[in-house]
């Protein structure tokens, strides 16, 4: 017998499993998901946002629709 004849006989389709090749593909995919989330932290956390251009004692109307009535 060969081995892949031995192999054959030792593996029945009912027991196939990923084995390790599957775990570390899975690993991997893993861990650089948290690396690229961990460097999308980072580049979020650099960006500078503009000021706040309307000014505090400026209120807008509560009901747009009621805003929208005032002008003719």
């Amino acid at each position: 017998m060969t081995w892949l004849t031995l192999w054959q006989v030792a593996v029945a389709e009912s027991k196939v499993t990923p084995g390790v090749l599957g775990f570390l593909v899975v690993a991997l995919l893993g861990v650089a998901t948290y690396l690229l989330i961990r460097s999308m932290n980072r580049q979020i956390r650099r960006i500078d946002l503009p000021p706040n251009e309307t000014e505090p004692d400026e209120e807008l109307p509560d009901d747009p629709v009621s805003g929208a009535a005032d002008r003719p």
